[in-house]
């Protein structure tokens, strides 16, 4: 019981920090330069590692998967099998999952290190708002630049697919790409950008609300960055589950 109270609070606290930041974008000062930087830190700075991620993620796909489809003499289709799963599903959830052991870690330790310096305290103390200048610039950048690094993991998976499927199987790569080509639908596109804005809300809030909830000095900020790492894996993967039912039934998009 204690538990779940626990957790309906830390919801309520969440949520309650989502519609600060919120509301805070319809009132000046808009701190569009913070955005921009947490933009660059964000998208710049997670680029290799979510690019390394995807490309040899494609590459296991298709060493995993492509014997079975050989055996069943469909192994045309290796390129829509890769493309699929990657798209629809690990693209977008592997991407979260890096931006989240990376960024949100980063957001949970500096604010948590500012809440236990006092800087947080000083800031309202001189009229500052910190969810307008610290929480809203950091879950819009997320919100923004998650789907962009997803596209370019997915872009990455497919090559790295295509290039064991041609070096490791001597499988045609143009058979591949056309495999791929008529594999991905929009729906399959579109489900695969919604994902992202949804994984960067949960990361961005979930890693500021640990890190604004810092107590117990530099020892709390190292407990509070790790809560907001697992915090944020755990309820992106539970969230997935009940985000691609949606998407199937909105879409009516068919399981492979």
């Amino acid at each position: 019981m204690n538990l779940l109270k626990k957790f309906l609070f830390e919801l309520q606290e969440i949520t309650n920090l989502i519609i600060a930041a919120f509301f805070g974008l319809f009132r000046s000062p808009r701190y569009f330069s913070e955005t921009i930087r947490q933009m660059d830190l964000i998208g710049v700075g997670s680029l290799p590692i979510v690019l390394l991620t995807g490309f040899f993620t494609g590459g296991v796909l298709i060493l995993q998967t492509y014997p079975t489809l050989e055996y069943y003499s469909l192994q045309d289709q290796a390129g829509k099998s890769v493309a699929t799963s990657i798209i629809r599903e690990l693209g977008p959830v592997l991407s979260a999952l890096m931006v989240s052991g990376r960024i949100g870690s980063a957001i949970s330790a500096e604010l948590g290190s500012m809440v236990v310096s006092q800087q947080i305290d000083a800031m309202r103390a001189l009229g500052t708002d910190p969810n307008r200048k610290l929480v809203a610039p950091r879950i819009i950048a997320l919100m923004f630049m998650l789907p962009l690094l997803t596209v370019a993991a997915d872009i990455f998976g497919i090559v790295g697919g295509g290039i064991v499927a041609s070096g490791v199987f001597s499988l045609d790569y143009n058979s591949y790409i056309t495999s791929v080509r008529f594999g991905i639908t929009t729906q399959d596109l579109i489900g695969g950008i919604i994902k992202p804005l949804f994984f960067g809300l949960i990361i961005g809030s979930v890693s500021c609300h640990k890190g604004l909830s810092t107590t117990g000095g530099t020892v709390g900020v190292g407990r509070s960055t790790t809560n907001s790492v697992v915090l944020s894996s755990i309820v992106v993967i539970i969230f997935d589950f009940f985000l691609s039912r949606a998407i199937n039934s909105i879409f009516d998009i068919k399981t492979i």
